[in-house]
């Protein structure tokens, strides 16, 4: 009983952490929602283009007691590189974070391009996500980076999300054959840059802006998942100190009648 009473305080206190830890981080995820939005009313998010060399950006957490929103992460992904896997397709994976490395290295090592973790060791902003977008874009070839995040809509709520980073050439080609992008020539472009440059520029901002947006929804999602784990954690543990007070109880109860029983039936015998 005892040992229990000391484990429904540790999940109390890991509960009250994770909510502490998702306020702060729920704020900064609802600002950074705007800075993706602009790019995929200007170049579209295109999940179902056709492209030769796909990069999985899969993001997950470093830590666990979450629920299962890092399993659902992870199944995304080995859905995404099965179905953008083919004889003339190439599809690689990115990591980040310690529980997808731990389970896509054990079947797909061989398509791990690059593995990030620690990256909520220092509370995140966008000059820390911008680096390491710059760092996945030089250590990788691709004409599609598909970016898996959960995406948080309440605590209880989240909803496992794809979102899609065309590549300047991929962006270009998409625009010359029309659909979504097709109207991006009607676009005035003010100085001396060419229309490969811009989109190059568009592209790399494009992808660290929506890697800020997609850390910080995961984050706040591994922190509400961590809340409720930790509640249902609590409860589990107020129930089980309850069944083992009414067996203490119980027990104590027979034995106590059981010795009652003995000297009764002791006192009788030595008067009879």
């Amino acid at each position: 009983m005892k040992s229990v009473k000391n484990i429904q305080k540790i999940t109390k206190a890991m509960k009250m952490v994770a909510a502490s830890k998702l306020r702060a981080i729920q704020t900064k995820a609802e600002n950074s929602r705007g800075l993706w939005q602009p790019f995929t009313a200007l170049l579209g998010d295109l999940p179902s283009a056709n492209v030769k060399k796909n990069v999985v950006v899969t993001i997950s957490s470093d830590k666990g007691l979450c629920g299962g929103i890092n399993s659902t992460s992870v199944k995304i992904s080995k859905g995404l590189h099965k179905l953008n896997s083919g004889p003339e397709k190439e599809t690689k994976y990115v990591i980040l974070g310690e529980k997808a490395k731990a389970q896509l290295v054990r079947d797909s090592k061989k398509d791990i391009e690059l593995i990030i973790t620690e990256l909520q060791k220092n509370p995140l902003n966008y000059t820390q996500v911008s680096v390491l977008a710059d760092e996945i874009l030089k250590n990788v070839e691709y004409d599609a980076l598909r970016i898996v995040f959960n995406k948080f809509h309440s605590v209880v709520s989240f909803v496992p999300t794809v979102s899609t980073v065309l590549s300047p050439e991929i962006v270009e080609r998409e625009a010359e054959s029309g659909g979504k992008l097709g109207d991006l020539d009607s676009y005035e472009v003010e100085g001396g840059e060419t229309k490969g440059e811009i989109l190059q520029n568009l592209a790399e901002f494009q992808f660290s802006c929506v890697m800020f947006n997609a850390v910080l929804e995961n984050a706040c999602s591994e922190q509400g998942a961590r809340m409720s784990a930790m509640d249902s954690s609590s409860r589990n543990a107020g129930d089980m100190l309850d069944r083992l007070t009414l067996t203490c109880y119980r027990t104590r109860q027979a034995s106590i009648t059981t010795e009652l029983i003995e000297i009764i039936s002791g006192a009788s015998a030595l008067e009879g």
